[in-house]
């Protein structure tokens, strides 16, 4: 008689913890990806808050426990989107010092979210990837001396950071003591070639472009014509949107 109360006794504990847990973990918002740092400088911290998750205690954000600073000296936040339940993505934010709640996320404390091929930014999913020009090429330096920089160009726009142009940035300098320029030539939608030129120490605009963070452009289908020069009113810069 004993044994059976026992047993009875362990599976309604067994039942309720399962239960305490299970809602836990029954937030209504799946986390798809998550952002630390500011607009300007901010790193993918899914992986470190998968970590964090599972460890099952409240932390407060901070490099510390981020475990990266990407804006040394600045104010820093984590940006957290998820989907709800009604399929809409939501951002959350929460600044250097805030707690982190983990309990309005979905799944939290097992880490089943996060979206292995996140194609957002900071400022959402479709900041850096709808532009309306498709890249063919990238090139750097003056009429008479200039280099390849596509893959260069590739490789920065999967980081999702702003840069300016100048020979360090494309670790290349192929006229010195000349100014130089950056010259993008891309497909616009009616499939004429554009030039956009970003002279150094400008601003790299990727929103214009497409696939730009992804790098989804500059393939083997994709025919620069391979003129230095273009007609001067194809070219395509706004210099004042870089100045704002």
């Amino acid at each position: 008689m004993f044994k059976a109360r026992f047993t009875i006794f362990l599976m309604m504990a067994l039942s309720l913890l399962l239960g305490t847990l299970a809602a836990e973990d029954a937030g209504q918002y799946l986390i798809l990806n998550a952002q630390y740092g500011n607009e300007y400088n901010h790193v993918d911290v899914t992986v470190r808050l998968k970590e964090l998750a599972r460890r099952d205690r409240p932390f407060r954000i901070s490099d510390d426990s981020m475990a990266v600073d990407p804006a040394r000296g600045q104010a820093k936040m984590l940006r957290v989107f998820a989907r709800g339940p009604n399929g809409q993505e939501r951002t959350f934010d929460f600044p250097d010092g805030s707690v982190f709640d983990g309990a309005q996320f979905s799944s939290w404390r097992h880490g089943n979210w996060g979206e292995e091929h996140w194609n957002g930014g900071w400022n959402g999913r479709n900041d850096n990837d709808a532009g309306k020009y498709l890249i063919l090429s990238a090139q750097y330096g003056s009429e008479r001396r200039h280099v390849d920089v596509t893959h260069q160009l590739k490789e920065m726009a999967r980081t999702d950071l702003n840069y300016r142009v100048d020979f360090r940035t494309f670790r290349v300098d192929p006229d010195e003591g000349h100014a130089k320029v950056l010259r993008i030539y891309a497909r616009g939608p009616h499939g004429h070639e554009r030039m956009f030129e970003y002279r150094d120490g400008e601003v790299i605009d990727g929103a214009q472009f497409r696939g730009w963070s992804r790098g989804e452009w500059a393939g083997n289908n994709d025919r620069w014509s391979g003129r230095w020069e273009v007609e001067r009113e194809e070219r395509e810069h706004d210099r004042d949107r870089d100045r704002q």
